[in-house]
């Protein structure tokens, strides 16, 4: 049983190396300065066939990478604003739409709902490169291509936080809705005393993992919007060149603590909303 435990932690520490090991090398490349980056990064930025030499601290830790980004870099920000626009846009839209429907599916029997449902589950599927054209074409239509409600619009519709909100909503026992009918209330009632606060770790599952989505989108503002003054931070560092690499590796961490940090304080959430999902009458 020891050598089982000792197997198992061995592993986990490995994996955990996998993944935090890059982070360190990103957070560490963030802070040298160009000559001593290009002299260890030679190859990943094509400027050279010698091998790499990564290091997890700097020789020569610099500040000059952050005051370039940070105050000499106003397209940085441009974007940074325009991707909380689009994302916090689109989740107040799924929280406008998606939660009703996700209540909807899971606590009503209707006419149709479930060959309703099963498309949602058709259009969760569904890669972007198939709804591409058809979603280009109704923007087109409504003149909405070069905005942002491009990004938004499509977001707001999505399925996917229908699924996550329905798990969780159909898992709340009967005897709860129930006795808000008995104390006289109605469906909004009971939607907004039992199903909102009960359900409220699958609603915060929805939201983290749509932050997580769309703020790192690439292909739909890409494919929607030509106007470089409205592209999210998703889209500044593939125009990142060789001759500013300190700048590419920086704003790639500063990019990165968004979700990191919005992640560590909705773990809690997620952990509920992962057990709430055995919650049983």
């Amino acid at each position: 049983m020891r050598k089982k435990y000792l197997t198992g932690g061995i592993l986990l520490f490995c994996s955990l190396l996998f993944v935090i090991l890059p982070l360190l090398l990103l957070f560490a490349a963030s802070f040298m300065p160009e000559d001593e980056l290009l002299q260890r990064y030679l190859p990943v930025l094509e400027l050279g066939k010698k091998s790499v030499k990564p290091a997890i601290l700097p020789s020569y830790p610099s500040l000059k990478p952050y005051t370039e980004l940070l105050f000499h870099s106003p397209g940085f920000f441009v974007m940074f604003w325009n991707s909380m626009l689009q994302v916090f846009a689109v989740l107040a839209g799924q929280l406008l739409v998606g939660l009703p429907a996700a209540w909807a599916f899971a606590r009503f029997q209707f006419k149709g709902r479930k060959p309703l449902f099963l498309l949602y589950l058709v259009l969760m599927i569904m890669p972007f490169q198939v709804t591409m054209v058809p979603s280009y074409l109704v923007l087109d239509r409504l003149h909405l291509l070069d905005t942002h409600l491009s990004v938004i619009l499509p977001g707001i519709f999505a399925a996917f936080p229908v699924f996550v909100m329905e798990k969780f909503f159909e898992s709340i026992p009967q005897s709860f809705i129930e006795a808000v009918y008995i104390d006289g209330g109605g469906c909004w009632d009971a939607f907004f005393r039992v199903g909102v606060p009960l359900g409220l770790p699958g609603i915060m599952t929805a939201m983290l993992l749509g932050f997580f989505e769309y703020f790192n989108a690439l292909e739909p503002p890409l494919t929607f919007i030509k106007n470089k003054e409205l592209w999210p931070l998703s889209l500044y560092l593939p125009n990142v060149t060789a001759d500013n690499a300190s700048l590419a590796f920086t704003a790639g961490f500063v990019a990165l603590l968004p979700p990191v940090l919005l992640y560590l304080n909705g773990q809690a959430y997620l952990e509920q909303g992962i057990a709430a999902s055995g919650v049983k009458e």
